[in-house]
């Protein structure tokens, strides 16, 4: 069996306060959106959210490809949508989510009880 193994380099596991805690209040924003509201996961899902003009905001992991990532970007900016870079890889933007597989990017049509929307361009 083949074992996928992650490691952590020792300047990643200094983390500041600050952006412990900015991650903690993004985790516990996007836990109430899981919730509460309405949301896509993926890449082509997303996409089509977007073209469609119901999206509210897009996250999008730190490891995401460029190309894909940059596509995202350029999508949001002709739609007006708001893009915040989750600080994470996909694995934990999917922990966050409470799934028990890796997310790339996420959409978010509907916050529900959450104040993510407004808090995000204050914060990105």
């Amino acid at each position: 069996w083949y074992q996928r193994r992650v490691r952590v380099l020792p300047a990643t596991m200094v983390a500041s306060k600050k952006t412990k805690k900015a991650m903690e209040s993004i985790n516990s924003r996007l836990a109430l959106v899981m919730k509460s509201g309405k949301f896509t996961i993926g890449y082509r899902s997303t996409l089509k959210s977007i073209r469609q003009g119901k999206s509210k905001l897009i996250i999008i992991a730190n490891n995401t490809p460029a190309l894909r990532k940059s596509e995202i970007e350029y999508y949001c900016m002709l739609a007006k949508v708001g893009v915040h870079h989750y600080s994470g890889s996909n694995i934990d933007l999917g922990t966050a989510c409470g799934k028990y597989f890796r997310v790339g990017c996420l959409c978010i049509t509907d916050p529900g009880d959450s104040d993510i929307i407004r808090s995000m361009p204050a914060e990105s």
